[in-house]
């Protein structure tokens, strides 16, 4: 596996990649997450008619803390720089998978012009950035915590949202732990803020019109989804299997349970090729 350092105008951006002259799947990791949390994809024999290419975002894993916080830590910021590491590693056409955070940015590269092979999204409620369609999409709890917007996290809170984001059964994985304390919490705060004051684009229309393939993936025990608001919506290129949920996989079904996850996205990535 290669490791990229690829210099974009946020600073240097650490990226795995599986090096080969494949059909590239780009993989978005989530909100204080890294791309290390694909350790089941890379490993996979399934996958390996891809060349797999998965960056730490800016504030996240081993890429430099953004130089513009305020503009980086958005949806169309993270667009914007992956565009850059696509444009630096010579990718045209890739499928993205983008899981959670992820999600939301491979929605927002669909949705300024990018050519794009498809778009698979896991733990990502397509939505409108208004406040109804934000508690209509996801099991927001008013009088709790948010720690998704929580700017500094303690121990507890890094453990917490490390175990409910990607815990196996009960178990985190001491990198990943580790890199939830090491996200830049100004990303949290930023991103979060940027959602709720509308700066993102309607995700809802993008889903509506989009021109590439779109597949969906969720764990049914998602706690973060609202899992029936995903039948509200209009998709204008939905797979043919619908609004998948796999059993036994909450927030993170490729990391919780790849071998249900890794098939459905290799069949996905092989059919956006016809």
């Amino acid at each position: 596996m290669k490791e990229h350092r690829i210099t974009t105008d946020s600073g240097i951006i650490c990226c795995h990649d599986s090096g080969s002259d494949s059909p590239p799947l780009l993989l978005i990791h989530g909100n204080s997450s890294c791309k290390e949390v694909f350790a089941a994809q890379f490993a996979d024999p399934a996958l390996a008619g891809f060349r797999l290419i998965a960056p730490d975002l800016p504030g996240h894993g081993a890429s430099d803390d953004a130089s513009d916080p305020a503009t980086t830590y958005t949806f169309g910021g993270y667009a914007g720089v992956l565009e850059q590491v696509l444009t630096a590693l010579n990718v045209a056409r890739p499928v993205v998978f983008g899981w959670s955070l992820g999600g939301h940015v491979a929605l927002e590269l669909a949705g300024r012009g990018n050519a794009l092979a498809g778009v698979m999204i896991c733990g990502t409620p397509p939505v409108k950035p208004e406040l109804p369609c934000l508690m209509a999409a996801f099991n927001i709890d008013p009088a709790a915590e948010n720690l998704t917007g929580k700017r500094d996290f303690t121990d507890e809170d890094a453990l917490a949202y490390a175990t409910h984001t990607a815990g196996v059964g009960s178990q985190v994985d001491p990198h990943l732990l580790a890199m939830v304390r090491r996200t830049d919490g100004r990303a949290r705060e930023i991103m979060f803020g940027s959602v709720v004051s509308g700066v993102p684009m309607d995700e809802q229309v993008i889903v509506a019109s989009m021109a590439m393939p779109l597949a969906v993936v969720n764990g049914a025990e998602d706690p973060f989804i609202q899992h029936s608001y995903f039948d509200t919506l209009r998709y204008a290129t939905l797979w043919p299997q619908g609004i998948v949920a796999l059993p036994g996989a909450g927030h993170a079904p490729f990391l919780q349970t790849p071998a249900a996850f890794n098939p459905l996205l290799s069949q996905f990535a092989a059919a956006c090729q016809t």
